[in-house]
Parts: structure tokens; C-alpha cells; sequence
């Protein structure tokens, strides 16, 4: 369904179902999934591909050239997965020849007044609250939950099932399965009710706070660290990912 005073591309891709609300504009090499609703003042700009049953606020801008210097006018994309939900006044800039697309996941909800920079990738099942800031070419993993008014560093990388306290400012990379505050951003342990409720078992938790005493309580260096935990802790998914994690951080780890 459209409204008279909505204005849509006639080279636009609209699937079915799709909702758009009056004095929203979608331009050209826009791709929108079935079911989708758009409210109203929402600019689509080329290079958007929004799934299924995805939800955008009034005000959000989607697609927006990067706010970059060295953006050359290549094409480039904004990615939405379904059944996202884009709150007001989002904006989400495509990428550049970096990484060719932004990207954020499924099942995600991004809250009022977050930026998306370009080429920033954000996995399934992801919570931004309320005007988290993100520069470019960060990385998310599934299921992190980013508290309000947090900004993050361009190329920083956080990890899965991370929670971040709101208010935090993000300069280093934070590791897997942790949750992280105050000021310079800081391990305060792991996001075990996060976990919890997403059916890791007691044993799988306790290995996963068994490893991060190494890294963070021991005092340690990380390489002896993690040295340690490949001859201590026997191979796990959660290992792996922990270990696989710091070793390729270019930035570094958050403090302990």
C-alpha cells in the first residue's frame, strides 16, 4: 500500500505487502522485502536492499552516501535483514569500495537516533539502544546488546553475545561473551544471564569465566595467557571463538 504523497523510483523493486507511509521518497536500485512498513519522512537512497518484515520509523535515512572523504561515488550498498526494526531517525550509510556494503542482520532492533557509518557490519539478533554512535567499518557480532549513547571507534570489533554498558566510549576491541563499562572501557565479567537465556549450559558459562580469568585476573600478558588456556581448557566453540577473536584484533583488547 502507498499513499498520493509518497514517492517511489519506478526502478525500485517494492515486494508485496509492502507498506509505505505519505512523504517518504524511495529513489532508484532500491530492493524492499514482502511485508515491509515504512513510515512516513523516510528517505530510501540508491544502494538500500531491506528484507522481509522490516519496520522503519518515521525519519529514519537509509542508503545515504558515506560520511567519508575518500568515498568515490563507487557502488555500494545498505543491507537490512528481516524482520529488523529501524527505529526514528536512524541513518545507515552505504559503504564504500572498503567492503562494498553495510550490513545489518536479521532480528535486530536499532533504536531512536543510532548512525550506522558505512561499511559497518552487524550480525543477526543485535540490540542498539538509543543513539549509539558508530563510525565506520566496526563489527558486531550476534547477539551483543550496545547501551544507549555509546560510541565506537572506527574499525573497533565486538564481539558475540557482548552487553556494553550505556554511556561507554569503545576505542578497543571487546572479546566474546562479556560484558564491559566504565571509563576507559573495562572486562566486568561475562554476560552470563545474556547466555542463560540463550540456553548456553552451566558447564559451557563456567569454561567461558574459567578462560577469562586467564586473560583478565591472573595477571598475565595476553600471549602467555592465552598460551594457558590452549594447554589448560580442552577445545570448545567458546574457546575457539575467545582465542580466534583476540589474536585477530588489530586494536587490541578492552583493559581489565
Amino acid at each position: 500500500m502507498t499513499y498520493p504523497l509518497t514517492h517511489i523510483d519506478p526502478s525500485a523493486k517494492i515486494g508485496q505487502n509492502v507498506t509505505i507511509d505519505p512523504f517518504t521518497m524511495i529513489h532508484g536500485d532500491v530492493e524492499i522485502g514482502d511485508g515491509t512498513w515504512i513510515g512516513s519522512n523516510v528517505t530510501i537512497f540508491p544502494g538500500a536492499r531491506i528484507g522481509k518484515n522490516v519496520r522503519i520509523f518515521p525519519g529514519a535515512v537509509i542508503s545515504a552516501i558515506p560520511q567519508d572523504l575518500k568515498f568515490g561515488g563507487e557502488k555500494t550498498t545498505a543491507e537490512i535483514g528481516d524482520n529488523t526494526t529501524i527505529r526514528e531517525c536512524v541513518t545507515i550509510n552505504r559503504g564504500t569500495v572498503d567492503k562494498d556494503r553495510t550490513v545489518v542482520g536479521k532480528n535486530c532492533l536499532i533504536m531512536a537516533y543510532v548512525h550506522i557509518a558505512h561499511d559497518c557490519q552487524i550480525a543477526d539478533n543485535c540490540i542498539l539502544a538509543n543513539s549509539v554512535q558508530m563510525a565506520g567499518h566496526v563489527t558486531v557480532g550476534e547477539y551483543a546488546i550496545i547501551g544507549g549513547s555509546t560510541a565506537i571507534h572506527q574499525f573497533a570489533s565486538i564481539g558475540k553475545h557482548v552487553m556494553i554498558s550505556g554511556g561507554s566510549l569503545v576505542r578497543k576491541d571487546v572479546p566474546p561473551y562479556t560484558k564491559s563499562g566504565r571509563e576507559p572501557l573495562t572486562y566486568a565479567g561475562i554476560n552470563s544471564v545474556g547466555l542463560r537465556r540463550r540456553n548456553f549450559t552451566d558447564e559451557q558459562i563456567a569454561d567461558i569465566q574459567e578462560i577469562y580469568r586467564y586473560v583478565y585476573q591472573k595477571g598475565l600478558n595476553i600471549q602467555t595467557a592465552l598460551s594457558e588456556i590452549e594447554e589448560q581448557i580442552s577445545p570448545s566453540s567458546e574457546r575457539d571463538e575467545i582465542l580466534s577473536f583476540i589474536r585477530s584484533s588489530e586494536r587490541g583488547i578492552m583493559k581489565g
